[in-house]
This record gives structure tokens, C-alpha cells and sequence, in this order.
């Protein structure tokens, strides 16, 4: 699915579901707790930190995946209520950044 018609797709959810959309304050403070969301789970899958129970690979993965598309459903609403679109954003962020970072990567020591 192109990103596109993910923005429609959310739209049409918003709208026929979601009654509205939030504010875009509001929004931003659900990208944040949703970010915190996944945090917790990469620092208890990855880092020091241990779940209350243990869980499995697979439990930890799924709800790895559901924090990140939580995180990126905020981010299309968002996108959405501004009138950007992702796509487009997306491939400029992507010319940017390999203008930027042609060689950068590379001649980092702490990469190789």
C-alpha cells in the first residue's frame, strides 16, 4: 500500500469512525505517550530494564509491531490535519538526508 492511500485510508476512518479528528495538540500529546509506549517495550526487549512477567520472542515482537503502528497512525493523522502529504515528504526527507549523509556514515569510525 502506497503511503497515500494510507493518509486516505486514515481519513476515511477518522471520519466514518473516529467521528473527527483530535486537535493537533492533542494528537501530538498521543504521539508522545504512544512513543513512550514503544520505548518501554525496546527497553525492556533490549535494554536493562525487565517485564514484570516474562513473555515470549513472539509476544514481545507482536507488541513491538502494535506500538509502531500506533506511533505511525498518529503520525498520519497529523499529517492528514496539516494537508501534508507523507509520500511527498517522505522522498524530499530522503533527498536531504543522502545529500547530507552522502559520506558521513562512512567515514565514521564508530561504524566500522
Amino acid at each position: 500500500m502506497e503511503l497515500n492511500a494510507i493518509q486516505e485510508e486514515v481519513d476515511h476512518w477518522i471520519k466514518s469512525i473516529g467521528v473527527r479528528y483530535f486537535s493537533e495538540l492533542t494528537n501530538t500529546a498521543i504521539l508522545t505517550e504512544e512513543v513512550g509506549e514503544l520505548a518501554s517495550l525496546m527497553a525492556r526487549t533490549y535494554g536493562e530494564q525487565s517485564f514484570k512477567k516474562p513473555i515470549s520472542d513472539i509476544e514481545k515482537k507482536q507488541l513491538i509491531t502494535e506500538e509502531l503502528a500506533d506511533v505511525f497512525f498518529v503520525l498520519v493523522c497529523l499529517a492528514n490535519q496539516m494537508d501534508i502529504n507523507i509520500e511527498e515528504a517522505f522522498k524530499q526527507s530522503m533527498i536531504k538526508k543522502t545529500k547530507r549523509d552522502i559520506d558521513r556514515h562512512k567515514q565514521n569510525p564508530k561504524l566500522t
